[in-house]
């Protein structure tokens, strides 16, 4: 399989859970993306269309950078901190078309154990 149709493939299927999840202001998404170099989480309520907590390997508070689990799981306790903060509970999980495996799982349950329920 070349590399255009594995990224054409993985927009399809994130086309397709995106038609069943949104977010919304009682439980917003938690969208996640990942790169070669950087893993990225963001909190969005998607009624008003606004991030309301994000991070990723970028921020200076998170001295391992990479794309790789434990920089997932970094961030994924991160962003349930900042979630916390903005008085967000309660999200909806959004895989941006990856198999929840590795990095995704990861960061999955890092937020879980921070506080985050989904």
């Amino acid at each position: 399989m070349s590399k255009i149709n594995v990224k054409s493939g993985r927009k399809r299927i994130h086309a397709r859970i995106r038609k069943k999840v949104s977010g919304t202001a009682a439980r917003p998404r938690l969208a996640v993306h990942y790169s070669n170099q950087h893993v990225y989480a963001q909190v969005i309520d998607d009624t008003v269309g606004r991030t309301v907590a994000a991070a990723s390997t970028l921020d200076k508070s998170i001295e391992k950078a990479g794309s790789n689990i434990e920089a997932a799981t970094l961030v994924g306790a991160l962003v349930a901190e900042r979630a916390k903060a903005a008085n967000v509970s309660a999200v909806v999980f959004d895989r941006g078309g990856h198999l929840y495996h590795g990095k995704i799982k990861a960061l999955a349950d890092a937020a879980r154990e921070a506080g985050l329920q989904f």
